[in-house]
């Protein structure tokens, strides 16, 4: 069966975005090491899942890199572009992107069939309504949490919709030089 990976960025304080969504927060001068770590984590996906709230800027970004032959991370602009995606939206008809599925019926049946089928790890990146989602239906295996060094105070969390506590053991935790620290946790 394929893993489903979380990787996002939150702040110390456990946010992912401001209250408005924006993410000018972010530390993005990665160092070498975490541009390494997280190519390491994505080189065995061959399957990446979204938000219809993300999908757009996500997939329109990484099509541009691509376009920038300058682009010193150009292996990593390929992988995000060339790697099936799947937008779980109710609102969008068409797939307007390369290599772009809709999903369009419930999450759980949606990404356990993607999960039973063969193929590599998957990867998810979204919002925090849709990240959120997958976490309160038990949808994922391996959590990667970028918490970059800052508070924001206050904002979108991806534990917001929990009913009950929810335990995950750490398997891996990293400092990277840019500030950023790697916590990688599994659910008990």
């Amino acid at each position: 069966m394929r893993k489903l990976k979380l990787q996002t960025q939150v702040s110390i304080d456990g946010f992912m975005a401001t209250p408005e969504g924006k993410l000018d927060w972010l530390t993005w001068d990665w160092d070498d090491g975490l541009k390494k770590y997280v190519n390491e984590l994505t080189e065995p996906v061959d399957c990446i899942l979204l938000g219809r709230n993300i999908a757009g800027g996500f997939i329109d970004a990484w099509a541009s890199r691509v376009k920038n032959s300058e682009d010193p991370d150009i292996w990593f602009s390929r992988k995000m572009v060339e790697t099936q995606k799947i937008v779980f939206t109710k609102t969008l008809q068409n797939a307007e992107w390369e290599n772009t599925k809709l999903a369009k019926g419930d999450i759980v049946g949606e990404v356990n069939q993607l999960k039973k089928q063969t193929g590599q790890d998957i990867i998810a990146y979204g919002g925090a309504n849709f990240v959120s989602s997958l976490i309160t239906n038990g949808l994922i295996d391996e959590y990667n949490l970028f918490i970059n060094p800052i508070a924001i105070g206050k904002g979108m969390t991806i534990f917001s919709n929990l009913k009950e506590k929810f335990n995950l053991k750490l398997v891996q935790s990293r400092a990277f030089g840019c500030g950023i620290v790697m916590n990688k946790y599994v659910p008990l």
